[in-house]
């Protein structure tokens, strides 16, 4: 195989900065939008996501390998579902310049693909990094404005976006895409990677720049400019996209032999005002849309709380090892609110989960949303307060209707609390029903952590429940607040 990497375009390399891509995104909102053109060759639209993963990147083609450079780049191939190409440049000293598709990046395994167009293009690029040993994979952009990223130790989960769109409204969801990359070359010393990214799509241009920095935590700071081109009903912000199928708060069904199945099982979020809340998340049976207000939020994530391996027993999926991705504001966001969607799903492979910020004024067209945050990718437990660990549900005898919550509590100071009676806990049935006996709460001798329970019973067979569940002692709290929409 002859070896292309390093080998940029022949044109004239052009000069970049985040200021040239800011000026590019509002000129191109100014414009009517112009949909993806050319035609994907119907050998390559007709792949089977089998066929489509025996295409591979050589290796002897990673860009800035032969140099040695801590930060590589391989590219992925379009096809299967992925059939709008995206221009990728490498920036070096300022200036940028495409990189470009070369069939001899890839062995295609005998597919009979026929010839291929010169200017394919590529369908997006991972990121390889020295992270657990040499040349992981530690991130990739692919599809849409989706990217995913790994702290040490994890495995592959739920995914963030460049923006969401109108998710969860009557007149469908809009999916922008990351048209254009840019990647700055990496020193020889580097330990972050800064790469931007031309949004684009019927209702929005945007430019994007993001700063990762793969360790124990990986951290990415994103500045992110979007400029409408029409009225966007839902402008969903720092969305995060995730899977939940079931856990310990849902029936296991009958012939699945792992206890849960997830990449995430809480939204977990922090007030300006200081106080934490974990939602346990749901597989509902209709589509579910919650909205959690307020003014300079500090932050919200989905999380994959539960580290056990025995909670999943799944030896190729590794859920207990999916990351955690938690959103925190660079400056004030103002008024707003995040808005979790939850889908039903049957399946496994259905990303069913999505978490983003609204801002409470959208912008107009001729108007800039600016937003500056930091995504943390981790397998750590994020809140310091006492965490809600565990939200089972009990049937009550002879109350059809009524169920018994079962709520967990571990973390923060909770096990230094050994006696009985240490604490209280404060159960709010907010709406749609009310707390049928009074709430108790016991220390589990076996664990050191402390077990909530109570009974609610709804006002109506199928009107939502909204309870919250904390432990104090007089007026100190020892637990973020547990919030649940139970669906009777």
């Amino acid at each position: 195989m002859a070896c292309v990497c390093g080998a940029t375009s022949a044109v004239a390399a052009e000069r970049f900065d985040f200021g040239v891509l800011r000026e590019k995104a509002k000129t191109l909102a100014a414009q009517p939008y112009v949909a993806p053109s050319g035609k994907l060759p119907d050998a390559l639209q007709k792949l089977t996501y089998d066929e489509y993963r025996r295409i591979r990147f050589h290796d002897q083609a990673t860009w800035w390998r032969s140099e040695k450079l801590p930060f590589q780049l391989q590219f992925f191939h379009l096809g299967f579902y992925f059939h709008e190409p995206v221009t990728i440049h490498e920036v070096r000293d300022g200036r940028a310049s495409a990189i470009p598709f070369a069939k001899e990046m890839f062995d295609y395994d005998r597919l009979p693909l026929g010839e291929l167009p010169a200017s394919l293009g590529f369908a997006g690029f991972r990121i390889l990094y020295p992270l657990n040993k040499a040349s992981d994979e530690i991130g990739a952009f692919l599809g849409a404005s989706y990217f995913r990223l790994l702290c040490r130790g994890a495995h592959y989960g739920l995914s963030a976006r460049g923006l969401a769109l109108n998710t969860a409204e009557p007149g469908g969801e809009e999916f922008p895409r990351f048209k254009e990359f840019w990647v700055e070359k990496p020193a020889r010393d580097a330990r972050e990677l800064t790469l931007y990214a031309l949004l684009d799509s019927r209702s929005v241009a945007g430019a994007y720049r993001f700063a990762i920095k793969p360790g124990d935590e990986t951290v990415v700071d994103v500045q992110a400019v979007v400029f409408p081109r029409t009225a966007v009903a839902v402008l969903g912000a720092a969305p995060l996209t995730s899977m939940f199928w079931y856990a310990e708060n849902a029936q296991r069904p009958a012939d699945d032999f792992r206890p849960e199945v997830h990449d995430s099982d809480g939204l977990l979020l922090h007030f300006s005002s200081g106080e934490w809340l974990w939602r346990p998340l749901t597989n509902p049976r209709a589509l579910q849309v919650t909205s959690f207000s307020d003014q300079n939020l500090r932050g919200f994530g989905l999380l994959q709380r539960d580290r056990e391996f025995a909670s999943y027993e799944d030896l190729e999926a590794y859920y207990h090892a999916r990351p955690s991705v938690w959103v925190e504001p660079l400056g004030e966001w103002g008024a707003g609110a995040v808005r979790l969607v939850e889908i039903p799903t049957a399946r496994e492979i259905d990303d069913n989960i999505v978490a983003f910020w609204v801002p409470a004024k959208a912008p107009r067209p001729g108007q800039a949303l600016e937003l500056s945050y930091r995504l943390h990718w981790t397998l750590a437990a994020v809140s310091p307060a006492g965490r809600a660990i565990a939200t089972r549900l009990a049937a009550v005898p002879g109350r059809e209707m009524a169920k018994r919550f079962i709520v967990d509590f571990a973390g923060g100071e909770l096990k230094a609390l050994a006696a009985e009676g240490s604490v209280e806990p404060v159960v709010t049935v907010v709406s749609g029903g009310k707390l049928a006996e009074p709430p108790t709460v016991q220390r589990n001798i076996f664990s050191e952590n402390w077990r909530a329970a109570f009974v609610v019973e709804p006002a109506a067979k199928d009107r939502p429940v909204e309870i919250r569940c904390y432990l104090k002692k007089g007026e100190r709290v020892f637990t973020e607040t547990w919030s649940y929409l139970w669906s009777p």
